[in-house]
């Protein structure tokens, strides 16, 4: 994996993480419609063009929710700046990323694509793992408030809370 960040972008704890990952949900380059439709209304909340549910694989970071990149499924993980999010347990946000010095080799920042905001809250299990994001994303740099923060941690807590129920749900089956 290529890492454009110039920075370690891997956790201390990262094969715990990883097992819970794959816990929740296996890595199969598909979205969910149900986080699809989640995506959209979190797109719609902050007028975001984008807006992903995001699990951060081993090399790669599956979108399991995507609103605006229909036609993208997954992402290096050396180039998603979701990678960088699930290292905080707070949202991390880049209101004008080319102005991020860890950002300037970054290919969707200084490529084509022309990412220029990206707020992204950590998906958190209850073992304290981040294994993913619910991010918005904008080709223009934005505001992000205090209230902006919090309403992006609600939609990741309730990301999470539908994975626990599935995972409970496919347990009891499985019984």
């Amino acid at each position: 994996m290529k890492n454009t960040f110039g920075k370690n972008i891997i956790p201390i704890d990262e094969n715990k993480r990883l097992e819970e990952v794959y816990k929740y949900a296996e890595l199969n380059g598909t979205a969910d419609k149900y986080f699809n439709e989640m995506a959209f209304i979190i797109a719609k909340c902050f007028s975001t063009p984008i807006a992903l549910i995001s699990l951060v694989g081993n090399d790669h970071v599956e979108f399991k929710g995507n609103f605006g990149l229909a036609e993208v499924n997954t992402v290096d993980r050396g180039a998603s700046l979701c990678s960088l999010a699930i290292l905080d347990s707070e949202p991390t946000i880049f209101m004008d990323a080319t102005k991020e010095p860890c950002l300037l080799a970054n290919p969707l920042v200084a490529g084509d694509f022309g990412l220029k905001f990206y707020a992204g809250a950590p998906i958190t299990t209850k073992n304290g793992h981040n294994i993913g994001t619910v991010c918005v994303v904008d080709k223009n740099p934005r505001k992000f408030n205090v209230e902006d923060i919090n309403l992006l941690k609600s939609f990741a807590n309730n990301v999470i809370r539908e994975l626990e129920y599935r995972l409970i749900l496919v347990e009891t089956i499985s019984e």
